[in-house]
């Protein structure tokens, strides 16, 4: 079946940034067993698809992509295809039947991957089943699991890269799957952490992406306080340190997460990116409350004022879900006008669906919205927030940005994209050869669709 040159293998992922860098480690994993990783399933001998849970149309995604495998590969040579991830952590052997996959591996196996790969290969090959769907599910929980896969596959001249720092969450909101699929907080040692870092630095990597599910509470069960200060900010300086980081940023946050130490650390720590993400989530202290959110509006607000007094011009992002279950018109409406006032740079705006296997989902059906009242909601204060996010990206028109290029335009291969410190994307055009991995400045000309575009005749000479 798959004798002769070593087989294909072709990975698609979904959801966040620690996905992503989950399938990163699996795809390096494979290369050095020889395997061969191919941007299209067309041509794969291996199919495996990086799945989430946060959302119902992230997992409906994940099954119908995996419908179309099996669709297109109909009477070509068998594939061996399977489920990673958080929907196949929460939902197990039940994808076997309904997906009708060979393998599935939750959310602290990643690296047992290839080999549970290779074993599905040479049963295939030596026809030792009975059933064709000869099937691997492996979701039990394994201790230190977060440590075990670190190397990086990094493409020519990247400048940025996530390092992964910690694994799950302890803090239960009542519309979250995460605890469930990625289980309790977990954090791997600074030091390894800080080596991970200096050989990312050694290859050329400028910014660091410090990735967890509630990143800045890293290490608060495991590591202690030193002078005050948390495991997550003594992580931040030690990475600070590293020689060749430029830049450093961390996601996904809590609220409860900035203490004072990490509000301060961005009054002298300048390679921290001015870039927070503050996950608001309801601006209504009864909806907080049922979310099993532990704060309230003026809190929030409060924690965004010192966040800007530590490091004016700091971009505050956030998340916000609408018509969660009881929401009344006017708990919207505080919402609303919170937002308003706290001026957000950008949002994502979420609305509520039920995640199976959360406590948000078995409140009473009274409760629960029509769509019709989700989508008005969802529409409304996503043109709230777009108003207020383009009147900052007006105020840029006509200055001077400092950008890390990443490489070419996802939609213009003949430009090239790079990131501000607040985190705006900007398109301009340049030499990829001169440009590709390097830091300066570029004038900005115009924005559109919530992206800085630069007049190529004003990129700062320096860089050129």
């Amino acid at each position: 079946m798959l004798t002769g040159s070593m087989p294909r293998v072709y990975i698609k992922t979904y959801g966040c940034q620690m996905n992503e860098r989950d399938s990163e480690q699996v795809s390096q994993m494979f290369v050095e067993k020889g395997y061969t990783m191919t941007p299209t399933e067309a041509d794969a001998d291996v199919v495996l698809i990086n799945t989430c849970s946060v959302r119902d149309q992230a997992e409906q995604k994940a099954l119908g992509k995996m419908g179309m495998v099996h669709y297109n590969r109909r009477g070509k040579a068998p594939l061996v295809t399977g489920f990673m991830g958080c929907m196949a952590q929460s939902r197990g052997a039940e994808l076997i039947g309904k997906a009708k996959v060979d393998l599935v591996v939750g959310t602290q196996k990643y690296h047992h991957v290839v080999e549970h790969v290779e074993q599905i290969i040479r049963a295939k090959e030596a026809r030792q089943m009975d059933d064709e769907r000869f099937s691997i599910v492996d979701i039990e929980a394994e201790t230190h699991s977060q440590n075990s896969i670190r190397d990086h596959q990094l493409k020519d001249r990247q400048a940025s890269a996530f390092v992964s720092i910690m694994q799950g969450c302890n803090m239960k909101c009542t519309f979250c799957i995460v605890p469930y699929t990625r289980g309790g907080e977990r954090g791997r040692p600074i030091t390894d952490i800080v080596e991970e870092v200096k050989r990312l630095a050694g290859k050329g990597v400028k910014e660091v992406t410090l990735l967890g599910q509630i990143v800045n509470l890293y290490g608060r069960h495991e590591f202690p306080a030193v002078d005050g200060k948390s495991p997550f900010v003594q992580l931040i300086e030690a990475i600070h340190e590293v020689d060749g980081i430029e830049r450093i940023r961390f996601t996904s946050p809590h609220p409860i997460g900035y203490k004072k130490d990490l509000i301060e650390a961005f009054t002298y720590l300048p390679k921290l990116a001015e870039h927070v993400h503050l996950p608001l989530q309801s601006g209504s202290d009864a909806v907080l409350k049922r979310m099993h959110r532990p704060y309230s509006a003026a809190k929030f607000e409060d924690l965004v004022a010192r966040v800007r007094e530590a490091r004016p011009g700091i971009a505050v992002t956030t998340d916000i879900i609408v018509a969660f279950p009881g929401e009344t018109e006017e708990q919207y409406l505080e919402t609303r006008a919170l937002c308003e006032r706290v001026r957000f740079d950008n949002a994502f705006v979420f609305r509520y669906s039920k995640r199976r296997g959360t406590p948000a989902a078995e409140m009473e059906e009274a409760l629960q919205l029509p769509e019709a009242v989700k989508e008005q909601r969802n529409q409304d204060l996503l043109s709230v927030i777009n108003n207020i996010a383009y009147e900052g990206y007006q105020k840029l028109v006509g200055t001077d940005v400092e950008i890390l290029c990443e490489g070419t335009s996802k939609t213009n291969e003949s430009r090239l994209t790079g990131r501000t410190r607040t985190n705006k994307i900007v398109v301009f055009e340049g030499n990829p050869d001169r440009h590709i991995g390097e830091i300066f400045d570029v004038h900005v000309t115009q924005f559109a669709n919530f992206t800085l575009f630069g007049d190529p005749s004003l990129v700062v000479a320096a860089a050129c």
